[in-house]
């Protein structure tokens, strides 16, 4: 019989590429990694690595197995939170992807609000690029995903707008747009602009609203490109340039100690959606949580809040 622990130990092999850090990973010996290998490749028949020297790679019969052995894997740790979920409490491990901004603002204290309610249910929060993201919820490498680009449109995934968050040009308060408060579209190719590297959710979203007022943003002048809001907030508050960045940035890192500027005509937001993948069976603090994203959805039209917390 199949040993889910054995092939827990190979899919981090498989990723890692390397048995010592597997092992590390695993907090395990790496001759006991090795031997767990050992055991399965006896089992099967089939090698499931090449060894080069110091390197390894997954030969074919590594390749077929690593989708098998993740979703017995899953399924283990499934059956595992469903008996412990009887006894009355949520058990279980909730794996959520998120991009830049709704890791860094929103999800903390959302996911807080769902730990005080569910306490035995733990939480692991990555933070990567939109597409890795909804990358990694196709694949089931996370449960929910939290992206502000509608990058999730497969029907296999079930997604909802969480929020609205507005995008704001902001300005050193010693800047001439600081004493107007709003200025005409065409005046923004005298500034010298800090952008996101292109790609990101706040560059996608100002190119797209820049492009429907005919204004491209490469016929502006660039001054720096920086991968995070974070970083153009604080550069507009040293004075470097001027910027876009999202409002609950602002609110959170530099208001009062920069100038924000309506462009007049000029209305940039973006959405805030979270998906969970719906054709591969949830986990019970997966589904727990789903009911709960909905609850605040529910609450959030309600009573209106742009900026959680």
């Amino acid at each position: 019989m199949l040993d889910t622990h054995q092939l827990n130990v190979f899919l981090i092999a498989a990723e890692t590429l390397n048995f010592t850090q597997a092992a590390r990973l695993l907090h395990m010996s790496q001759p006991s990694v090795s031997q767990h290998i050992q055991t399965l490749e006896q089992s099967f028949g089939h090698p499931l690595f090449v060894r080069l020297g110091r390197r390894i790679e997954l030969t074919d019969s590594g390749e077929a197995l690593v989708p098998l052995a993740r979703e017995m894997v899953r399924r283990s740790i499934q059956i595992e939170e469903t008996m412990k979920s009887l006894e009355g409490e949520v058990h279980g491990h909730l794996l959520v992807g998120c991009s830049t901004t709704p890791g860094k603002y929103i999800l903390p204290q959302l996911l807080a609000r769902f730990h005080h309610l569910n306490p035995k249910v733990r939480v692991s929060c990555t933070v990567a690029s939109q597409g890795e993201v909804f990358r990694m919820l196709c694949d089931g490498e996370v449960h929910v995903a939290m992206i502000s680009e509608p990058y999730m449109s497969s029907r296999d995934v079930e997604t909802k707008i969480f929020m609205t968050d507005p995008m704001t040009l902001i300005v050193p308060l010693s800047h001439p747009w600081a004493l107007r408060g709003a200025i005409d579209p065409e005046e923004l190719s005298e500034g010298e602009f800090i952008f996101r590297e292109v790609g990101s959710g706040t560059e996608t979203t100002v190119r797209r609203a820049l492009a429907e007022a005919g204004i491209a943003t490469d016929s502006l002048n660039t001054l720096l490109v920086l991968g995070s809001s974070e970083a153009i907030a604080l550069s507009v508050q040293e004075g470097i340039g001027v910027g876009f960045v999202s409002n609950i940035v602002l609110t959170k890192l530099v208001e009062g100690r920069v100038a924000p500027i309506r462009v007049k005509g000029l209305e940039i937001e973006r959405d805030i959606y979270i998906g969970t993948h719906i054709r591969r069976p949830a986990t019970v603090a997966q589904r727990v949580f789903w009911d709960f994203i909905k609850g605040e959805i529910a609450r959030q039209e309600e009573e209106p809040v742009l900026v959680p917390g």
